[in-house]
């Protein structure tokens, strides 16, 4: 059984870093996309950042500069870079694997906090 298992969550003030991990476990072949995205409250989730295989790297506009994505294929993992964080940020991030097949899991998302 394939699990997501994401880290790195928390309070941070505007203008602050914060960095987000995810790890995939369990058996799973032919990893297409693996990377982050949001759902604030109220809001339908939407695309943070993903990244193919091959590296690469698709943005949200309003992320493109502020965040980074990066990924090991080897260990199956991807990382989240988030600078210059704004309230606007606030939301539960979570982590995302596609495969070849289309087939996709999720993370159980982890609570980004943007607040004075």
């Amino acid at each position: 059984q394939v699990q997501l298992v994401e880290s790195g969550g928390g309070l941070v003030q505007p203008g602050e870093s914060l960095g987000l991990s995810c790890a995939a476990s369990g058996t799973i072949f032919a990893i297409s996309n693996m990377g982050w995205y949001r759902q604030a409250p109220g809001k339908q989730r939407e695309l943070v950042a993903t990244m193919s295989h091959t590296g690469y790297a698709n943005y949200a506009v309003s992320m493109k500069g502020r965040f980074t994505i990066s990924r090991d294929n080897a260990k199956k993992t991807v990382s989240l870079q988030m600078n210059s964080l704004r309230p606007e940020d606030t939301a539960v991030y979570y982590c995302y694997l596609e495969q070849d097949s289309g087939r996709e899991y999720w993370g159980q998302g982890t609570q980004v906090t943007v607040s004075s």
